[in-house]
């Protein structure tokens, strides 16, 4: 075996997890023991000094790397002038930040930005933006979305049931549909139409005639491609059918950019695949190479509400803009261009793996927004989790450091500083998972 598996979590890392259960609330979901020390580019070491590839990078957040030096030095340097002052006052590198996302949005009309600390509050900025322009009540989301946890962004994610036990009432007015999953389609097709094309009939032919009126429907709530859900990309029409449902009833197409933005597919925004342009962006994790900050991002012709109608304290911090400026800058300069291109050539390990084990049914993605899914077999696709939690236990005492999605998807999100012999090097633990998973976990 190449990659020997470690007995971890070591002594130091169990003590800090017992100290952790004590005082630290049981809702965090955590797949394995992993307790860190510190990191560097794609690599992470916990406090036993083990070593770790990391092929999530904190759910894609760590976008230039762990302790990227430029991003270091610039949160440095901010911290030596002022860490922070209210979103009720001006300063310069908050300005400098929202020009500079602005820039980047995919509109071809000016852009307004409302800065955030994170995804949910990006989300929720998004609700509260579409319903004031509009004055509508009701919104589209999709059934396997993910887009927060707050009471607004709650409402939308449907992809777990515990996500929402207990905590109904919810924000009202959300209608779920299915999201297109060319692997596993949910409604039946026409002859020659694809899932994507199915669900925007299913919206127009079905909720707006039975449930809820389209000039009362403020926006459409979607992912470009589903996180949580399972790495789903849709068909190439779906999006630019999706415009045209939007625009011929006049709703707002809002897409949760939180987990596909700031380059992780290749592309500024994962919407831009599909030359189809959004009203709304909320934009977050990957943003500021991991110091909280998030962004809700509209066309200016959309962004009408007045002074005092949102805001928020910490919004628009220092450190984050600082962050933010430098993670921008790495991005367009090489690492959105490295994102595709190690992304193609880890897409092709992936499909290589899958040549060689039954058990996986299907990979996919986007940039370095990979998946592979495991299934019972590929006849019946039945999914299979108790063997993705094994891959995903066997990956993590070999060295590698992956997370679950959907409901037996392993998932890969490495920062855009990885190369291609990292990705060899993660593949090659990848496969001796797998292997010894078939071996013990029977279909």
């Amino acid at each position: 075996m190449r990659h020997p598996l470690r007995d971890v979590p070591g002594p130091k890392a169990r003590a800090i997890i017992q100290r952790d259960q004590a005082v630290l609330s049981p809702a965090y979901g955590r797949p394995y023991g992993f307790v860190m020390s510190h990191g560097r580019g794609a690599y992470v070491w916990d406090v036993d000094g083990n070593q770790y590839l990391d092929f999530i990078a904190g759910i894609a957040v760590v976008t230039t790397g762990h302790a990227h030096p430029q991003v270091v030095k610039a949160i440095q340097e901010q911290a030596e002038k002022f860490i922070h002052i209210s979103s009720d006052y001006y300063h310069e590198i908050w300005v400098r930040a929202a020009e500079r996302i602005a820039g980047i949005a995919p509109f071809q009309e000016p852009a307004k930005v409302f800065m955030t600390n994170s995804g949910t509050e990006s989300v929720e900025a998004a609700i509260k933006l579409a319903r004031h322009h509009t004055g509508r009540k009701f919104f589209i989301g999709f059934l396997g979305g993910f887009h927060g946890r707050t009471l607004g962004s709650l409402a939308f994610t449907a992809r777990k049931a515990v996500f929402r036990q207990r905590f109904f009432p919810w924000m009202p007015g959300v209608v779920h549909v299915p999201y297109p999953n060319p692997y596993r389609p949910v409604l039946e097709a026409r002859p020659g139409e694809s899932q994507g094309r199915a669900v925007v009939r299913f919206i127009e032919d079905y909720i707006l005639k039975n449930l809820v009126p389209p000039d009362e429907v403020a926006g459409i709530l979607v992912e470009p491609i589903q996180g949580e859900g399972g790495y789903i990309v849709p068909p190439d029409d779906f999006f630019p059918a999706l415009r045209e449902l939007a625009d011929k009833y006049g709703m707002l197409l809002i897409v949760d950019e939180v987990q596909t933005g700031v380059g992780r597919t290749g592309k500024w925004w994962a919407i831009q695949h599909w030359s189809v342009e959004p009203d709304i962006v909320a934009s977050a994790k990957g943003l500021a190479s991991g110091v909280p900050f998030g962004a809700m991002i509209s066309k200016a012709s959309v962004h009408t509400w007045p002074a005092g109608a949102h805001g928020n304290t910490y919004g628009g911090n220092p450190l984050a803009c600082a962050a933010s400026l430098v993670t921008l800058d790495l991005v367009e300069q090489e690492l959105m261009a490295n994102a595709a291109r190690v992304g193609a050539y880890a897409l092709q390990g992936l499909e290589q793996l899958m040549a060689r084990h039954p058990s996986i049914g299907h990979v996919r993605g986007k940039g370095l927004m990979l998946a592979m899914e495991f299934v019972r077999s590929r006849t019946t696709k039945d999914p299979f989790p108790e063997l993705r939690d094994r891959v995903e236990q066997y990956a993590f005492r070999m060295g590698l450091l992956t997370m679950g999605a959907g409901e037996s998807v392993l998932r890969m999100a490495p920062p855009l500083v990885v190369t291609e012999k990292e990705v060899d090097e993660a593949l090659s633990i990848l496969d001796e998972a797998i292997t010894l998973a078939e071996r013990e976990v029977p279909a």
